[in-house]
């Protein structure tokens, strides 16, 4: 005899969903996963996930698994020339500045953007303030673990 949950609910606009998820790059490595810590828990249309993500499991209900590949346009966007800015050394002050290594910017609004040294050219450096996974396909695996009404706090 199975215990059936008498309302089955589907992820949709309003709902409070808590799944595992491990999101992989084209060639299998993982990139970021639940898997090995607690799943995650976010509201349908909250930012928490974006819409490229959400929309491939709308409909889906608790226990039930997929795979998704996201496209760029749908993930982290495609990789903008435009975003990646060269600035002279001397804007790194006595920081070490090493190829790879993010650092944090200020941007206009006075907030912090985050920015990856793509380039050293003598006493010129090129920061990419591009998302580290634009440009990039990936895949999606989600298992669902609950689907409910979310309560407005």
């Amino acid at each position: 005899m199975t215990d059936q949950n008498p309302q089955e609910y589907h992820i949709d606009e309003g709902m409070e969903v808590t799944l595992h998820f491990t999101l992989k790059l084209e060639d299998g490595t993982v990139v970021d996963s639940t898997r090995d810590k607690a799943p995650a828990t976010f509201q349908v249309g909250d930012g928490n996930l974006p819409p490229g993500f959400e929309y491939p499991i709308k409909g889906m209900t608790t226990g039930e698994s997929g795979t998704f590949e996201i496209t760029p346009e749908h993930a982290f966007g495609q990789h903008n020339p435009q975003n990646v800015h060269r600035l002279k050394r001397d804007n790194f002050g006595e920081e070490p500045v090493e190829l790879g290594t993010v650092m944090s910017f200020a941007d206009p609004a006075g907030g912090e953007l985050p920015g990856v040294i793509s380039e050293i050219d003598g006493d010129m450096i090129d920061v990419d303030f591009n998302h580290p996974l634009a440009g990039r396909t990936l895949t999606f695996e989600v298992e669902v673990l609950d689907v409910k009404p979310a309560t407005t706090h």
